[in-house]
Parts: C-alpha cells; sequence; structure tokens
C-alpha cells in the first residue's frame, strides 16, 4: 500500500494512504498519535474529533467507533488506565444506592486517593502534575480537561443535590473543590509534604472531607462580598 508522508504547517508529521488501513490496531495507532500531537499544539477544548481524524487519515466515526468520545480519546493518548467521569460518576452513583453520600467531601476524596494511588495510575498523574508546572501548553490543556471531564460530575452532583444552585454557583463551588483536590495532590505527590505524604487515605479524607463540603454546600462568600450565586450576602 502507497504511503505519502508531508508536514503540515505546524510541523506535524500526516499520512495519506490509499485505501484502507491494515488493520485495527495501526488504525488505532495512528489515531491516538494524532490526538497526542492535536491535544499538545491545540489544548483539551481545542482539539476536534474531526480534526484528529483529518490528521489520522480516517473519517471521524471511525474515531467515535474505538474511543466513543474525546474524553475517553484523551485518556488513551495520555495513556490513562481510567477515564475519570466514569469513576465520579460510578462513584456517586453507588454512594447514593448506599445512602451515605452525607458527606460528599469525604466521598470526593476517598474516590480521588483510591483512583490516584494505583500503581498504574500514579507515575502518569504525577507527571500531568509536574508538567503542569512547568508549561503553559500542559497547564491549559490540564485545566481544560479538569473543567471539563472532571468538574463536570461534580457540577452535576452539586446541581442534583441542590437544584436551587444555578449554573454560576454550581461552577464556582466545583472550581473551589478542584483548588483543594489540586493542591492535596500536589502536596502529597509532588512536594511529598510527610505529615501528607504519610497520612492514610481515611485521615486525609476525615479532614479535608469537611472543607469540601462547605464548597459543595455550604455559605461561601467571594471577597466582593456577594454570594457565589449571585445574590448579596448576609451577615
Amino acid at each position: 500500500m502507497a504511503e505519502r508522508t508531508g508536514r503540515t504547517r505546524a510541523g506535524r508529521v500526516q499520512r495519506a494512504r490509499s485505501g484502507r488501513r491494515a488493520g485495527d490496531s495501526g488504525t488505532r495507532e495512528a489515531i491516538l498519535e494524532a490526538a497526542r500531537a492535536r491535544f499538545a499544539e491545540h489544548g483539551y477544548d481545542g482539539a476536534t474529533i474531526r480534526g484528529i481524524a483529518a490528521d489520522a487519515g480516517v473519517d471521524p466515526a471511525l474515531v467515535h467507533h474505538f474511543h466513543g468520545s474525546k474524553e475517553r480519546l484523551f485518556t488513551a493518548a495520555m495513556r490513562l488506565p481510567v477515564v475519570p467521569s466514569e469513576v465520579l460518576t460510578s462513584a456517586f452513583a453507588e454512594a447514593a444506592r448506599r445512602g451515605d453520600l452525607a458527606s460528599p467531601g469525604e466521598q470526593l476524596v476517598r474516590t480521588a486517593l483510591s483512583v490516584w494511588e494505583r500503581p498504574e495510575v500514579l507515575s502518569i498523574f504525577t507527571g500531568l502534575l509536574r508538567s503542569a508546572l512547568t508549561s503553559e501548553a500542559a497547564a491549559s490543556m490540564f485545566r481544560e480537561f479538569i473543567t471539563e471531564a472532571i468538574l463536570g460530575p461534580v457540577r452535576a452532583m452539586i446541581r442534583a443535590r441542590h437544584p436551587e444552585a444555578g449554573p454560576a454557583d454550581a461552577a464556582y463551588r466545583a472550581a473551589a473543590v478542584a483548588s483543594q483536590m489540586v493542591g492535596l495532590a500536589l502536596t502529597r505527590y509532588v512536594l511529598r509534604l510527610a505529615p501528607i505524604a504519610e497520612a492514610s487515605a481515611a485521615e486525609l479524607a476525615a479532614t479535608v472531607g469537611p472543607t469540601l463540603d462547605r464548597y459543595l454546600a455550604g455559605d461561601i462568600r467571594a471577597a466582593s462580598g456577594r454570594r457565589a450565586d449571585g445574590g448579596q450576602s448576609v451577615g
């Protein structure tokens, strides 16, 4: 099968082939290679399934066939063994069935630590954290991915438990949760500050959980004196 190799204006290698690709494995790897390049150049938001498919020389439907969604494609391209939104959604659903979501903050900490500390996840996760601290492009991509794939389920949980919370309020609260959880990850895995690095998951859930509960459903006031939902603070 003939193959022509050229470079796009951005310098990515793009393959144009005649006929069908030889086997699913070659097609999958071509899609993942194109996805890595697109995510690196355009960030999570800017990389589109259509653009990735064009770079890989396949139909967009084939990308959806192999990976389903952009989030799943990103996790495969970054070699993450779990899909964050699916883990969080499953954890919240299971906890709701058991009726033990009295402290959603503790549930969040327990779920996050159980995923982060899997051997196949930890090295990749810490690598992403370190990259985000040293590269603006990596930080932008990480930020966009967190906003859509991780904070999305948290916002949905806030709205489900508190229907009166508006979209802006839910987004603000979810971002406050992210500030706490990213700080916990950096302290435990990158800085390795001894008391936090050595604490058990149960200890951290009991310590951090109540703070997350306040962010998720408590009284939050912005520095301007206005509530997170846009209403005037009182007291």
